[in-house]
């Protein structure tokens, strides 16, 4: 993110801090009042340092903000501080309580003392700090200590603000190196990228090219690997095989091949990547990436060794039982399904809608409930764990919620040390969880435990690196039960009938449906007629035809971003037709954010609780306090205007970004310009999220395109083999 939050002029204020108000020692935020030039009374200053102190002089770029509960605000953006110069300025530094062992009294008779040289005498002559009553050895040793972990602190933020790096990233910067921050700038640029959360290669490759670092310097090619590696898994790979990862390489780092091969030799003998092979194949991993698909693999056999946490279930009496409490009849792929589930240690029970799978998750939870079973539910979405809840009655949780994020040291409370307390733990959707949080689930889980792994294997897999889901069922070493028989009631439903046949490779019924119907298709021959069309449909026919609210139940799903039918161009569209701006409004990042819009997180913000694909409504924007305020589920979340390269309109997404998610209603262009895009899952997750209707525009020749395409780009992946070493099957 860049430390400017848009193009505008910053202006420049400088002054004498009189009071730190507030200082978070962790991310360096800070809260300042100060005497600055050309102002009459205190000003507010808002921004971040390292240190601060009472007396410094502070220079900063920023703007003046106007915030609703402290009024005239200076945000900045850049913050320089310095020794005081003044008499006044040295007396208030030094009793500020930054150095240990002066308080007001002392920085009184140091002053006193010394005048304007007592910086000096601190530096050059320690000794003569004894000529001051009641500062002994001691005292004296602390004072010149302490001055000289100030004085390494500033030097190193001049440093890194004379390298373009903004004060924020600096504090991150020294937090994580303390003292030796420049010295590991200066040697290796690129440990910040694998160090520092928020900091990739591009930040510090331009960091190096400041610091006068050549292409071809092999501390810069080594780093590219990792990240040749990391644009893999922006694809969902684990890793690469050898003979892809030279020539990317080669190319996002502009080096010659040799240097690359030289690089790939040196990371491997220090272990940041590993060699090993999936299949026939010779790949490269990330050494984490590699580690954590092991060690699934390791934790779900340490589960499937273990003994069942409840005493035998008859299933002849359970049955019976649950079929008189639900009212139901249950069918016997059902009956087989819940009888395997109450005797399995890992289940995988997978099948697409209409399938009855929430009635046998439903009958197993509330028959193990009955016997006093510890039961935990998790889904990898926000969106996913409400449903569960909804359709189960027991609260389910987010896998992050429930894992316990640890916004400030990273990573989760619950682990391999402090474990679940549970006897069953169901996991849906779990065709969207990746390697890594998958990987931090089951270090959670006790060997003591049950697992039940509910999801769709025919969705589009997870949009972070593996197939988890695929490799387990793929790997033949856990129990699975494949649904495929669409019950009665579902089987009215077109949408239901309709994401069957393209699972199944048939082309859905296109023609005008006779009555009442859920799935329709709209024709429409090229971008433009399709735009027209779908901007008619959401915002007139389907809310005069079904009754529904155009913003907040229509959802357009996209194959793609890009391209004139892409989520990009059709956010403009939709958000002129549906909720034009008024005169309170913000652009920024290249959109428009006003009142009323809908709008989505594109990345986890674990400080505020909002994640990646949740969908929230603009409440109110504020140019004079500079925020936007938005609510998630009801919640209010309020950003910073700089912090909106985390939120884009969301009257389009693309099919991606709606996993995990349902709609009342989703329409969907499906045109030949997506050519690239136009596969039989993705196709299917998108007919999928639609709960009371869904609209196909486009070409019928399109159509015909995605479901026959299922060749999906094969993702490189080795948890499928460490499940069943003497050969899995193929995915």
């Amino acid at each position: 993110m860049s430390e400017h939050g848009g193009s505008q002029e910053f202006e420049v204020l400088a002054g004498l801090v009189e009071r730190v108000t507030y200082h978070n020692a962790e991310n360096g935020f800070c809260v300042l009042r100060a005497k600055a030039r050309g102002h009459r009374d205190l000003v507010t200053v808002v921004g971040h340092a390292a240190i601060i102190s009472a007396g410094e002089w502070i220079t900063a770029s920023g703007e003046w903000i106007n915030d609703r509960t402290h009024g005239q605000q200076f945000k900045a953006r850049f913050m320089r501080t310095s020794a005081p110069s003044s008499i006044e300025g040295i007396e208030k530094y030094l009793g500020s309580g930054m150095i240990r062992g002066i308080g007001p009294v002392y920085a009184k008779k140091m002053v006193k003392a010394f005048g304007e040289q007592v910086f000096d005498i601190i530096e050059a002559e320690p000794d003569r700090l004894r000529e001051v009553t009641g500062i002994g050895v001691v005292r004296a040793k602390r004072i010149t200590d302490a001055w000289a972990e100030q004085k390494v602190i500033r030097e190193i933020m001049v440093f890194l603000h004379s390298h373009g790096v903004g004060t924020a990233r600096s504090v991150r910067i020294y937090k994580t190196y303390g003292v030796n921050a420049v010295q590991v700038m200066t040697e290796n640029p690129y440990r910040l990228a694998r160090d520092i959360r928020g900091i990739g290669f591009k930040t510090a490759d331009a960091i190096a090219m400041k610091l006068g670092f050549e292409k071809t310097a092999m501390l810069r090619v080594r780093a590219g690997i990792s990240y040749a590696l990391t644009e893999a898994m922006d694809d969902g790979h684990c890793g690469l095989p050898t003979e892809e990862l030279g020539p990317l390489a080669v190319e996002l780092l502009e080096v010659p091949r040799e240097l690359v091969q030289v690089a790939l030799d040196l990371e491997l003998a220090e272990g940041s990547v590993v060699a090993d092979s999936v299949g026939k194949t010779a790949c490269v991993f990330l050494a984490g990436l590699y580690r954590a698909e092991k060690v699934i693999a390791e934790r779900m056999q340490g589960l499937l060794n273990g003994v069942l946490p409840w005493t035998y279930i008859d299933p002849d009496r359970a049955l019976p039982w649950i079929e008189q409490k639900t009212g139901l009849a249950l069918a016997p792929s059902q009956v087989a399904a819940i009888r395997l589930a109450l005797m399995s240690k890992v289940l995988v029970i997978t099948g697409g809608p209409g399938v009855g799978k929430t009635t046998i998750v439903n009958a197993i939870l509330r028959i193990l409930a009955a016997k006093g079973v510890d039961l935990l539910l998790c889904a990898p979405t926000g969106r996913a764990a409400k449903r569960m809840t909804e359709a189960t009655g027991y609260e389910a949780k987010t896998i992050h919620r429930l894992l316990e994020v640890n916004p400030k040291a990273g990573g989760f409370k619950r682990n391999d040390a402090n474990q679940l307390d549970c006897d069953l733990l169901v996991v849906d959707e779990t065709s969207m969880v990746d390697v890594m949080l998958m990987h931090a689930l089951v270090k959670a889980i006790p060997d003591s435990a049950a697992l039940l792994i509910v999801g769709d294997i025919d969705q589009l897999p997870s949009v972070g690196p593996g197939q988890v889901l695929a490799d387990i069922i793929a790997s033949g070493s856990v129990p699975v039960v494949r649904l495929t028989e669409v019950f009665r009631q579902a089987a009215q439903s077109r949408i239901i009938t309709s994401a069957h046949r393209i699972n199944q490779g048939i082309i859905p019924d296109l023609a005008r449906p006779e009555g009442d119907s859920d799935f329709f298709f709209v024709p429409a021959d090229d971008p433009e007629a399709a735009v027209e069309r779908i901007v008619e449909l959401v915002k007139t026919r389907i809310p005069q035809r079904f009754g529904l609210d155009p913003i907040r139940d229509i959802q357009v799903l996209c194959p793609m971003n890009r391209g004139g039918v892409g989520a990009r161009s059709l956010n403009v569209e939709l958000q002129k037709a549906l909720n034009p701006a008024g005169e309170r409004k913000v652009e920024r990042f290249g959109w428009t954010f006003a009142p009323g819009d809908k709008v989505m997180q594109i990345e986890n913000d674990y400080d505020k609780e909002v994640y990646n694909g949740d969908i929230g409504y603009i409440d109110d924007v504020d140019p004079d306090a500079g925020e936007l305020t938005a609510s998630f589920d009801g919640r209010a979340v309020t950003y910073g205007f700089g912090e909106l390269d985390t939120l884009v309109p969301a009257y389009a997404a693309t099919i991606h970004k709606s996993q995990g998610s349902e709609y009342p209603a989703v329409v969907i262009p499906v045109l030949t310009q997506h050519y690239a895009m136009l596969q039989r899952n993705l196709l299917y997750t998108g007919v999928t999220r639609g709960k009371r209707l869904v609209v196909l525009v486009g070409q019928r020749k399109a159509v015909a395109i995605a479901v026959r395409n299922v060749s999906g780009r094969r993702r490189w992946s080795k948890l499928n083999e460490w499940l069943n070493p003497k050969g899995a099957l193929a995915v």
